[in-house]
């Protein structure tokens, strides 16, 4: 579906930005309510009897369920925006990364703070990577499925996921990683993805990992610490981020990963504060979570007629 990405619609700006607000709720709606709905026998018998792609039978029945004509009023919405949006994910580079490979997680709380493995069913929808923006300003989500089932881990905050090993997470990810070097200093736990690759790394001297939350840092030091090949790197500390940044971080990192935010939607003001930091120390270099997906929802060109 690269080439529907590429190609041109040829609408006028306020019917795109229409059209970007429409398949946002969308797929906020399917996936927060029924990210479940398409199963395996519903894909297998449309593929055959259409002889179409699994993807494509996926958007036909997302299309179905959220009553949108796609062969009819509603095809140019269906065509440009909706089916480049899905696609079908092969799990393997994922059950092969590193972490996901030596890291078993049990099952813990501590406080408000679960730490466990959940799991995505066969075909179950998921965000897998951030936006894709056209040259005509169309805004693509990206959703993926997995044919088979996906086990992941997770911690949970009062029961609601904040962060957890889906590709999403992974994919955007690595470029802060591939960009790590010398000194580096990390705000947001998590599950500890960054830091586990970041310390693999040669040119990485030292992690520094700040967080909030003393049980999230006992969690992560009690059970997924010691699995790391390269734990001696690792420096935990339990302070405020911007605290810290005011603080200590001046003259003594290299590199600075801001992963502080739930997803791109609640992240837009904790982004723009912590980006300041970036003007701030220009001898640092920053990387920031979800950094593109972030400034899409602050681009109003993108959403407002």
């Amino acid at each position: 579906m690269e080439h529907l990405l590429k190609a041109s619609t040829g609408l006028p700006p306020e019917v795109i930005r229409a059209y970007n607000s429409r398949l946002a709720e969308l797929f906020s709606l399917y996936l927060n309510l029924m990210p479940r709905a398409i199963d395996a026998e519903m894909i297998d018998t449309l593929c055959r009897d259409c002889r179409i792609t699994r993807a494509e039978a996926y958007a036909q029945y997302l299309a179905a369920l959220a009553e949108i004509d796609a062969a009819g009023k509603d095809r140019i919405f269906f065509n440009y925006w909706l089916r480049p949006a899905i696609r079908e994910l092969d799990p393997t580079p994922f059950f092969e990364d590193p972490y996901f490979k030596s890291i078993r997680i049990p099952h813990d709380i501590r406080g408000k703070w679960e730490l466990k493995t959940e799991c995505l069913a066969p075909f179950e929808a998921f965000v897998c990577e951030d936006f894709k923006i056209t040259h005509d300003r169309r805004m693509i989500p990206q959703i993926g499925f997995f044919p088979v089932e996906y086990p992941f881990p997770a911690m949970l905050e009062n029961g609601r996921e904040w962060m957890t090993l889906q590709p999403n997470e992974m994919v955007t990810t690595y470029p802060a990683i591939r960009a790590a070097s010398g000194r580096v200093l990390t705000f947001g736990m998590g599950l500890g993805y960054f830091a586990y690759h970041a310390a693999e790394k040669p040119e990485v001297t030292s992690v520094t990992v700040v967080d909030i939350s003393p049980d999230v840092l006992e969690l992560f030091r009690t059970h997924i610490l010691p699995q790391f090949p390269h734990k001696e790197k690792i420096d935990l500390v339990c302070e405020d981020a911007f605290t810290f940044a005011d603080t200590k971080m001046k003259g003594n990192f290299d590199f600075v990963f801001a992963d502080i935010w739930h997803d791109a939607g609640d992240g837009k003001d904790l982004y723009l504060r912590m980006k300041a930091y970036e003007q701030r120390h220009p001898d640092i270099r920053f990387a920031f979570w979800l950094e593109d997906t972030i400034r899409c929802y602050l681009d109003k060109t993108l959403w407002e007629s």
